[in-house]
């Protein structure tokens, strides 16, 4: 799941850096349709990661058995999925030509 969150954010700003050079409206929508499967797997690990984060580690835990999730601050989870909102909105902003010349 973290690889095809990478994979397909990579692939929306590749089809908006095309959207750019082209200056295609499908390729617009296409790019913002990919960055909608983007958030929907960021929310998706988002609520996965929630309860691994609220259970709280045996005081006896070793390394191996807890989940690497556990590891994962939660200012820095913050900050991803705020920032990750913005090209989202950025997009959809463009493609509805908001601001457009």
């Amino acid at each position: 799941m973290v690889f095809g969150h990478f994979l397909l954010a990579a692939a929306g700003l590749v089809v908006w850096i095309i959207h750019l050079v082209a200056d295609r409206a499908a390729l617009a929508w296409t790019s913002f349709g990919i960055l909608v499967a983007v958030a929907l797997l960021g929310f998706t690990m988002f609520a996965r990661w929630v309860p691994v984060y609220r259970t709280a580690a045996p005081a006896t835990a070793h390394e191996e058995t807890t989940p690497a999730e556990r590891h994962l601050p939660v200012p820095v989870v913050a900050a991803h999925g705020l920032l990750g909102a913005a090209p989202l909105i950025l997009v959809l902003l463009a493609a509805l030509g908001v601001g457009g010349s």
